[in-house]
């Protein structure tokens, strides 16, 4: 009786050993994101691309995206003490500028009070505008903007 628990013992060990072995898969794994850099090594970042300067008004990628910056920032001072956007894109400022004002969005606080300034939430512009590099984009988009999707689907109307 010993001999066959002994044995079943055993064949159990072997059985558990065999099950933890890792399968290696017969081609390497690759992310397409991080290139063929094993997880367990760090990829050489590559260079980062000059930022635009075009001041033009790009499009979005998607429905409430924020726009993006269409100017470069280097050197700007944003935090606590100063804001450099504001002294372009503030309401006071911007007809002289010719800068996009400061939607009336970034004056309402999280009760959905406006207020007399700009709140405190949306004092960071950076937190959610960024600026631009001319870059092949990282992954599809096919996002179509709602005034797109409703006229491809709308009835053309008849001439007379």
């Amino acid at each position: 009786m010993r001999n066959w628990i002994a044995l079943i013992i055993a064949s159990v060990v072997a059985l558990a050993a065999v099950a933890q072995q890792p399968t290696v898969p017969g081609q390497p794994f690759y992310d397409a994101l991080r290139g063929t850099t094993p997880l367990n090594e760090e990829a050489t970042p590559p260079a980062m691309l000059q930022t635009e300067n075009k001041d033009v008004i790009r499009g979005r990628a998607y429905a409430q995206q924020p726009p993006t910056i269409p100017h470069k920032i280097d050197g700007y001072q944003l935090d606590r003490n100063a804001n450099k956007c504001l002294a372009c894109h503030a309401g006071s400022r911007a007809a002289e500028s010719g800068a996009v004002p400061v939607g009336i969005s970034h004056y309402t606080n999280r009760d959905g009070e406006t207020l007399g300034h700009l709140a405190p939430r949306r004092y960071f512009c950076t937190q959610c505008h960024v600026p631009q590099v001319d870059a092949k984009p990282l992954v599809a988009n096919t996002f179509a903007g709602l005034e797109d999707v409703k006229t491809q689907g709308a009835p053309q109307k008849a001439k007379k």
